[in-house]
């Protein structure tokens, strides 16, 4: 009996399938809806959980006074060698609190109405590598550029 050939699957079909990605770490956001679902992924992720530990005062969140950031409580004092050096160990223990990230490079840049901090944050077990601005306004809040 001679053998058929038997076709499984169009191979037109099997070009057209979109390859599957694959995400280290994938969430959630109920804030932006950019993202199909509003599903973040990798960098994204991480990039809105350090935003909303920035955006919390330390010692506002319910039952973990620790958690949060001082930069709000500091955002129009004088820039001294204590000021710097406390924002700077704020950033750095917020940066290190996410164990997803290290911290590459964290500039800290104060201007009229408040500070601008340039991160450089390297995804952990990769060579990944993300860039976050953030503007800390007395007037307009957090922002991200």
């Amino acid at each position: 009996m001679p053998y058929k050939n038997i076709e499984l699957s169009n191979a037109k079909s099997v070009a057209q399938q979109a390859p599957k990605t694959s995400h280290f770490y994938k969430g959630f956001s109920s804030l932006s809806n950019t993202n199909s679902g509003s599903r973040l992924y990798d960098f994204q992720l991480i990039q809105q959980d350090i935003i909303n530990h920035f955006n919390t005062r330390k010692g506002e969140r319910v039952m973990n006074p620790n958690f949060g950031s001082i930069i709000w409580d500091l955002i129009m004092e004088p820039m001294t060698d204590d000021v710097r050096q406390a924002l700077k160990d704020d950033i750095n223990a917020i940066c290190t609190f996410d164990p997803r990230v290290t911290p590459i490079q964290m500039d800290l840049t104060e201007y009229e109405k408040g500070y601008l901090l340039e991160l450089t944050l390297l995804l952990n077990g990769t060579d990944q590598s993300s860039n976050l601005k953030l503007t800390f306004d007395q007037e307009v809040g957090l922002s991200v550029q």
